[in-house]
């Protein structure tokens, strides 16, 4: 074997009791390759996949992180490759049986040193980061017509108005051919009310509607506002919609183009945590990385949320002793209930997560899968549980409940208010959202090899050797307070990357 540095064999065990490990090295290793502990490989094993370390006879246990993640369907050997069709499924923790925790004993050691951003201040005491014109269709009907009179204001208008960074259609597909007051609606329309709200609009808001629709204008009009609204069936022809929205939005930029960025506090901050295209490194370089940046901002005040149910759903059992008390603990357990529930009824479980390119990457199933993907909570106890689209109402680590779907989950945190997001990825994705900045941290030094133009900071290094978790998530963290003070901008927001809007609908259509 070639005993090259960039050749010598590396794989990773998380745990002393596990008893496989994954390999490190870029493109795999072959058949016949030694370790230096002097395990040889029985079989060529993928990058990121996982090796047997010891003999596992049928049916027994299949150990990461120290936790289950399957158990063998035949006897495996070390040396060989252990992959989805090697393991069965363990059933999940069941709630019932789980217990509440009592009043947490763990404390919030806040940081010596206070930290600032450069952000906006709101009338409604939050801060924002950016300072964005949000135009609210009630309705999809509108949005060919919104997206001509923004393409109108972009060219000819927003020019004249430096201090505003955007306008931003927040186009979606609720408002009609929807059952309104069916009871799981409420989770669509308070994101949307919720989402005109966001800390980053600044207050201002321009609400659109047919005239038609079933959410008409004012059932997303906060209390308390007086947003500029618009209704095209009152309108006299094409020219005139567009010169009446173009109108109405220039009063909300004067306003908007008169506020300054101030030093605030770190507590007013809201950073919400995503992974996407995850692989089997997210457990062990980018999302631990971001755990410790998460911990310093809960250190520091800062709202920091967590989601994606299904990918918390099997390691719920671990999370549930770090709730800061039993009220909070129970509302964990509601929240996986009501997502059983819901996958139930459509006929799917669990299973359906993880995807393709997840497996590619070494994720075996989602048990392994959710077990790298708490690791992005930090250590630091949970204060709150929102169902999904709620407001953030506290600080701390908060669980937001929300489908893992890279874009719903990106939606339902925007509509709790998230200013911006840190989101690790081992596959890669080229997501990114319009109203908050998008920070990507890859899992892989190859991955930031790649795309280099689109990553913002690798994690990879932890992998090999050449970084720390501390350290990596410290630059996360210092990476945050820059982008939050419009200091830096992230990849995706230089591109202009930004997926729409999808929110998360489990009420009937009609």
């Amino acid at each position: 074997m070639n005993t090259k540095k960039e050749q010598i064999a590396r794989c990773i065990k998380v745990s002393a009791e596990d008893n496989v490990a994954i390999v490190v090295n870029e493109g795999g290793l072959p058949k016949g390759t030694i370790f230096d502990f002097g395990l040889e490989l029985k079989d060529d094993i993928p990058q990121g996949h996982k090796v047997v370390l010891r003999d596992i006879k049928k049916d027994e246990e299949i150990i990461r992180y120290n936790q289950v993640i399957g158990y063998a369907n035949k006897n495996l050997s070390p040396g060989n490759w252990v992959n989805e069709f090697m393991m069965n499924l363990p059933t999940p923790p069941q709630l019932d049986t789980l217990l509440l925790p009592n009043p947490s004993q763990m404390q919030i050691d806040p940081l010596e040193k206070k930290y600032f951003f450069s952000g906006y201040h709101n009338d409604d005491g939050t801060a924002g980061i950016r300072n964005i014109l949000g135009i609210l269709p009630s309705v999809q009907c509108v949005v060919g017509v919104l997206n001509k009179a923004v393409g109108k204001l972009k060219q000819d208008i927003l020019h004249k108005y430096p201090h505003v960074d955007d306008v931003v259609v927040l186009a979606h597909s609720y408002g009609c051919g929807v059952a309104i007051h069916a009871p799981e609606a409420k989770i669509p329309i308070r994101s949307l009310q919720n989402l005109a709200t966001h800390p980053n609009l600044g207050g201002e808001l321009l609400v659109v509607g047919l005239g038609c629709e079933k959410l008409q204008p004012e059932q997303l009009i906060p209390q308390g506002t007086h947003p500029e609204v618009i209704v095209l069936q009152e309108e006299h022809g094409y020219q005139n919609m567009i010169q009446s929205i173009v109108e109405a939005a220039e009063k909300c930029l004067k306003r908007l183009e008169k506020r300054r960025r101030v030093s605030c506090p770190l507590s007013d901050l809201v950073v919400g945590l995503q992974c996407g295209g995850s692989d089997s490194f997210s457990g062990i370089t980018a999302n631990p990385a971001i755990g410790y940046a998460a911990d310093l901002l809960v250190r520091c005040g800062a709202s920091v949320m967590f989601s994606e149910v299904t990918e918390v759903r099997d390691g719920i059992h671990l999370l549930l002793p770090r709730a800061a008390n039993q009220a909070v603990g129970q509302r964990l357990i509601e929240e996986m209930r009501w997502y059983d529930t819901y996958l139930e009824l459509g006929g799917a479980d669990r299973s359906a997560n993880p995807a393709p390119g997840n497996k590619k990457g070494g994720l075996a199933n989602i048990v392994e899968k959710a077990l790298g993907s708490i690791a992005k909570s930090g250590s630091m106890p949970i204060s709150d549980v929102l169902a999904p689209g709620e407001k953030v109402r506290g600080k701390g680590l908060i669980y937001a409940a929300t489908p893992a779907s890279d874009f719903v989950c990106g939606t339902m945190q925007l509509a709790s208010g998230m200013h911006l997001q840190v989101f690790s990825t081992g596959r890669g994705t080229t997501y990114g959202l319009a109203l908050a900045p998008v920070l990507k941290v890859s899992t892989r030094n190859e991955l930031k090899q790649k795309w280099e133009d689109i990553i913002d900071i690798n994690a990879g290094r932890i992998a090999t050797g050449e970084a720390t978790i501390e350290e990596v998530g410290k630059e996360i963290f210092e990476l945050i307070i820059e982008v939050a003070s419009g200091k830096k901008e992230s990849w995706a927001e230089h591109w202009k990357l930004y997926n729409d809007l999808c929110l998360f609908n489990p009420a009937p259509i009609t």
